[in-house]
């Protein structure tokens, strides 16, 4: 049955009707998450993690005409406005409002150096890949701008502090074309599974990694003991009351979002023209700042917390994952051969941070396994951070899914900053002085 409608695209795509996409589109969701469960499949879904066959799927049927997201009308919505505009900072609030920071902070300091560490590292580590590529290669081939690469790069910042919720926030945000945003997917999937390959060999050796940083090996079971005593009996069955309790708790806080972020955004435009720098006139940038905070706000309350209890991160994840379908649709997977200088940027930008957090690791003689769960808390977020933690040991795997959590909750205002600092990089300086001297020309003012 093919639905179209004819002032749509031009390629003409077979099925645009939305609720006909929409519907393939959760098959492909369930399909994708149902036999990532089966035993048969797990050595499949070792290689190939579930989230790139959510973007994939989507985006193969896209590429090769037979599913395509339209307005239904001249002027009308698509699916992707209305699960970026109302799921995305759905799944903010409910990602965020779960944060027990009380708790997180008695999982120990030296977790937390290191959590904020691999942050301070991918802050860092992009502008410098950056800085070290353009020494190399000025004209960075497979991108049509080379000066709106940070873009592009914004949504691998915000993917590797937070997690898909924050890289599709600076995707809305900076505005990065498609096959540009197509290419950044790509790197950030491979890249980062690249990356947690090692920290699961790490894992296997755990111990000579520890005498090498001459760790303390008794933190590792005071944490186990803590995290089961924060975990213990929490979870109950949902009821109706609390479903409905937590859509008006998150889409309360959208709704509210929506309301101040036009007039805000519209103040800051009048008042202060260079706000655009650091793009404080967009009302997307404040629904998404506004919504995470009023949800990180709501997690001190502990009433707010017990929402984690009935499934408030679970619903958020199926919010985060409908949106990273509808972005595959917009994807075009011909713009993946362009990209090889990309895959080494991006393994430059990793290889930084975990630099980093060994230098730091061993000067405060911290385990293997904080190294390797702070990382994975950032890189990978929820879905794969308790993967790695379990490889160390199983009873610690809810300490990924904490430190993730607090990944989403800092994801976006660092990916913000990570974003600005590639672009200062990116802006053509004097004299035509590019990567590194053109961040250090647009810094040292700063410094004064």
């Amino acid at each position: 049955m093919a639905v179209a409608a004819e002032a749509a695209d031009p390629r003409h795509f077979d099925i645009t009707h939305p609720a006909a996409v929409l519907g393939i589109l959760f098959i492909i969701l369930a399909v994708v998450f149902k036999t990532s469960t089966m035993p048969s499949c797990r050595r499949f879904y070792a290689i190939v993690p579930a989230i790139l066959l959510c973007y994939f799927i989507p985006s193969l049927l896209s590429t090769i005409g037979l599913v395509g997201d339209v307005p239904m009308h001249p002027g009308g919505h698509d699916l992707y406005w209305v699960a970026s505009r109302f799921l995305l900072p759905a799944c903010l609030v409910l990602l965020t409002v779960s944060v027990d920071l009380p708790g997180i902070l008695r999982l120990g300091p030296k977790l937390l150096v290191l959590f904020f560490t691999a942050t301070v590292g991918v802050v860092l580590g992009g502008p410098l890949a950056l800085g070290i590529i353009w020494i190399f290669d000025p004209s960075l081939p497979g991108s049509a701008d080379p000066h709106e690469l940070w873009k592009g790069l914004s949504t691998v910042a915000g993917s590797w502090i937070g997690g898909g919720a924050n890289q599709l926030a600076m995707k809305e945000i900076f505005l990065p074309g498609e096959d540009l945003f197509s290419q950044m997917v790509a790197v950030d999937v491979i890249v980062a599974n690249i990356w947690m390959g090692f920290l699961l060999w790490m894992a296997a050796r755990a111990g000579a990694f520890d005498r090498w940083l001459k760790a303390d090996r008794s933190a590792i079971d005071n944490l186990t003991e803590r995290v089961r005593a924060m975990q213990s009996g929490r979870s109950r069955i949902a009821t109706t009351n609390d479903f409905f309790v937590l859509l008006a708790v998150a889409f309360g806080i959208v709704g509210l979002s929506h309301i101040v972020a036009e007039p805000l955004a519209h103040w800051f435009e009048t008042v202060w023209p260079g706000s655009k720098t650091f793009s404080l006139n967009k009302p997307f940038f404040w629904l998404i700042v506004l919504s995470t905070s009023m949800g990180v706000a709501a997690s001190f309350m502990r009433s707010a917390r017990t929402l984690e209890d009935v499934g408030a991160s679970r619903i958020g994840t199926v919010f985060l994952y409908t949106l990273v379908a509808v972005i595959g649709l917009r994807m075009d997977l011909r713009a993946l051969v362009d990209a090889p200088v990309l895959f080494l940027l991006g393994i430059i930008w990793i290889g930084f941070q975990g630099a980093l957090l060994f230098l730091v690791a061993k000067l405060i003689k911290a385990p293997s396994f904080f190294i390797a769960v702070a990382s994975q808390a950032n890189i990978g977020g929820a879905a794969s951070a308790p993967v790695v933690a379990g490889a160390f040991n199983p009873r610690l795997a809810p300490v990924g899914v904490l430190l993730a959590v607090l990944g989403y909750a800092v994801g976006t205002y660092a990916a913000l900053l990570c974003a600005n600092l590639m672009k200062a990089m990116s802006a053509p300086p004097p004299e035509e002085h590019h990567g590194l001297f053109g961040l250090l020309e647009a810094v040292m003012p700063m410094l004064g």
